[in-house]
C-alpha cells in the first residue's frame, strides 16, 4: 500500500523496530505539518492508508473529499474529536484504533509537577548564566494534590502522589470519585472545593464536547495563589483565555503546561513562553521511545491485516464492504 505518515516532526518513527512491519510497503513520511486542506491533499493524493500521530492533524470533511485513494486512516491510540466517524464513513475510508499507554504521559505530569514546585527550570537557566541559587521552590510532600479524572493516567498521578506524602483529593464523576475514596483517597464534595482547596491542581479529563471549556476563568481566579496549575491533557478543557488572564491576575501563582489550543508552538514570543512562573513543554506527554513503540507497533499491524484482507480493530466495520478482500492484497 502507498502509505503516509503525518506531522512526524522529530523523524523519530522511521528509527522505531516496529517500523520494520511496513518493509515491502511505499512510505511516506511527512515532518512538517499542514493546515490547509488543498496543501495537505496534494501531498497525499496518491496515499491509500493514512497513519496520524494521535491528533496533530484533524481530518476534515473537506480533506477527505479531495482524496478518493484514501482507504484506511490507522490511528495511534484512540480515536478523538480531530476525527469524525460519520464523516470517514460517508467516503468511505476505514478507521483502525491502537492502543496507548499512560505511563509516559503520568510520568511527564509529575516531571511537570516536580519541576515547577521545584522551580528547577529557572534555577538551571540562571546557572548557565553564571548565577548561583537565585529562588527557592517547595516540596510535594504535605501538600494537597488535586487531580481532576480519575482514569489510568489520574490513577497513576495519585499513586505517585501518595509515595511522595501529598495528600490528594479527586474530583470528576461520581463514579470516579467513589472509585477515589475506595482506593482511599478523598473526593471533593464540589468543584469550588476542589480548586479553593488544592495546593497543585492536575487535569486528566478526555476532551468531548461536554468537557470543552470545562475550567473556567472563576475556578482558575478562586485556586491560592501559591497553587499550581498543571496541564498536559487538552488546552480546549480550559475556557479560552482563561488561564493567561487568571495567571496576569496572580491565581494561580504559577503553571506547568504540555498541551495548547495551536500546536506546534514556534513563535517564541508566545505569551505563556514569556512568563517566569510558567513551565512549558512541547507536548512531549506520549512523546517517549516505548510509549512509541506501543502505540505505532499496533497501528502498523493495523495497516498490514487491511492490506492482507484482514482488517482487525476498525471502528467503523460498515464501511469494509466497499473493499472486497482481493483489493487489499497489493502494495
Amino acid at each position: 500500500m502507498r502509505i503516509t505518515i503525518l506531522d512526524d516532526y522529530q523523524d523519530a518513527v522511521r528509527q522505531l523496530d516496529c517500523f520494520k512491519i511496513l518493509d515491502g510497503h511505499d512510505v511516506q513520511i511527512l515532518k512538517q505539518s499542514y493546515t490547509d486542506p488543498h496543501e495537505l491533499a496534494e501531498k497525499l493524493k496518491n496515499t491509500e492508508a493514512l497513519v496520524l500521530i494521535r491528533e496533530r492533524t484533524k481530518i476534515s470533511a473537506e480533506l477527505l473529499s479531495k482524496l478518493p485513494n484514501l482507504r484506511l486512516i490507522s490511528q495511534t491510540g484512540k480515536i478523538s474529536n480531530h476525527l469524525d466517524l460519520t464523516t470517514c464513513s460517508f467516503y468511505q475510508v476505514a478507521v483502525a484504533e491502537s492502543t496507548g499507554s499512560p505511563t509516559a504521559p503520568a510520568e511527564l505530569t509529575w516531571l511537570l509537577i516536580m519541576n515547577a514546585l521545584r522551580k528547577l527550570p529557572q534555577a538551571i537557566a540562571a546557572m548557565q548564566k553564571g548565577q548561583w541559587q537565585t529562588n527557592i521552590g517547595q516540596s510535594v510532600a504535605g501538600k494537597t494534590m488535586g487531580i481532576w479524572g480519575y482514569g489510568k493516567i489520574g490513577r497513576l498521578i495519585a499513586q505517585y502522589a501518595k509515595a511522595f506524602g501529598a495528600e490528594v483529593i479527586v474530583w470528576g464523576s461520581e463514579c470516579s470519585r467513589e472509585e477515589a475514596v475506595r482506593d482511599g483517597f478523598l473526593a471533593a464534595s464540589s468543584k469550588s472545593d476542589f480548586f479553593h482547596f488544592a495546593d497543585v491542581v492536575t487535569l486528566h479529563l478526555r476532551l468531548v464536547p461536554e468537557t470543552r471549556g470545562i475550567v473556567k476563568l472563576e475556578d482558575l481566579r478562586s485556586m491560592k495563589p501559591s497553587a499550581l496549575f498543571v496541564n498536559t491533557s487538552r488546552a480546549e478543557l480550559v475556557e479560552q483565555g482563561a488561564l493567561l488572564k487568571a495567571l496576569e491576575s496572580g491565581t494561580p501563582g504559577a503553571a506547568a503546561l504540555d498541551v495548547y489550543e495551536s500546536e506546534p508552538i514556534t513563535d517564541p514570543n508566545y505569551p505563556l513562553l514569556q512568563m517566569p512562573n510558567v513551565i512549558c513543554s512541547p507536548h512531549l506527554g506520549y512523546v517517549e521511545e516505548d510509549g512509541y513503540e506501543k502505540l505505532f507497533r499496533l497501528a502498523f499491524e493495523n495497516i498490514v491485516a487491511f492490506a492482507q484482507g484482514t482488517p482487525q480493530h476498525i471502528a467503523n466495520p460498515e464501511v469494509l464492504t466497499a473493499y472486497p478482500r482481493s483489493t487489499g492484497q497489493s502494495n
